[in-house]
């Protein structure tokens, strides 16, 4: 990890680590937006005062919203990914996308509009698991930590089951993460069967968590914030209920 931030910084300086920035937003818009608001609609439908969903509803809740946040974060992602691995290629290979909107109507004039929808399915199923690891995750482990322990409903519940929630998303998510990665990069149509017998034959078993470390100093923090902000953002949407 360090040789890399070093290749990247030396082939195009510090801003080089920011590169994709727009790509990232873009995704974040469509991705997280959709999960998370599929997500919490759905819950909001089988949750009452007197019964709440056991966990293998959140489950499913979560596979379902996931699903549709890969799909609809696709082109975000891909292009996310595109102008990350542009730092670590000759300036010759280089795509150059000078931003996401950039990207987004290069890849449709270059390689069609179905371009944008490559490596839909191992990334729609890292969204899957992501979103089961994040969101039903959190709910699972917050539950129990009411449940079990003398804990309230405060921060220190968020960041622990948060946190818990980081782990258990980036541990589940990084076989497909790899896989996502290198059909995203690749400039080829190449199958989902064949990346993954080729990453086998090349790297063993241990492909599968190749880019644990990075991958969780992402998205741990991401996790912990993302909650952490969002149990304050409900709090005060209740708190603004009750005065209206």
């Amino acid at each position: 990890m360090v040789q890399m931030f070093g290749h990247v910084i030396k082939s195009d300086g510090a801003s080089g680590l920011y590169k994709g920035i727009s790509a990232a937003q873009l995704r974040q818009l469509t991705y997280s937006m959709t999960r998370f608001g599929v997500y919490e609609a759905l819950k909001d439908r089988v949750t009452t005062a007197e019964t709440k969903p056991s966990f293998l509803t959140l489950v499913g809740m979560a596979s379902i919203s996931g699903f549709a946040g890969g799909v609809v974060g696709n082109p975000g992602d891909i292009l996310n990914v595109r102008m990350q691995h542009d730092a670590a290629l000759p300036k010759e290979k280089r795509r150059g996308y000078k931003h996401a909107i950039d990207g987004v109507i290069r890849m449709s004039r270059e390689e069609g509009v179905a371009s944008l929808w490559k490596g839909v399915w191992p990334n729609s199923s890292r969204a899957v698991l992501m979103t089961v690891g994040q969101l039903a995750t959190y709910d699972g482990f917050k539950r129990v930590l009411l449940n079990n322990t003398s804990l309230s409903d405060n921060l220190t519940t968020h960041f622990t089951a948060s946190f818990m929630a980081g782990f258990v998303a980036t541990t589940i998510c990084s076989p497909v993460d790899v896989i996502k990665t290198r059909v995203m990069s690749s400039s080829e149509s190449v199958g989902l069967v064949k990346t993954v017998s080729d990453i086998m034959k090349a790297e063993g078993f241990r492909w599968m968590f190749k880019g644990w470390v990075p991958s969780f100093i992402r998205v741990g923090p991401h996790t912990v914030l993302t909650f952490l902000f969002l149990e304050q953002h409900k709090k005060i949407y209740r708190q603004f209920k009750k005065l209206d």
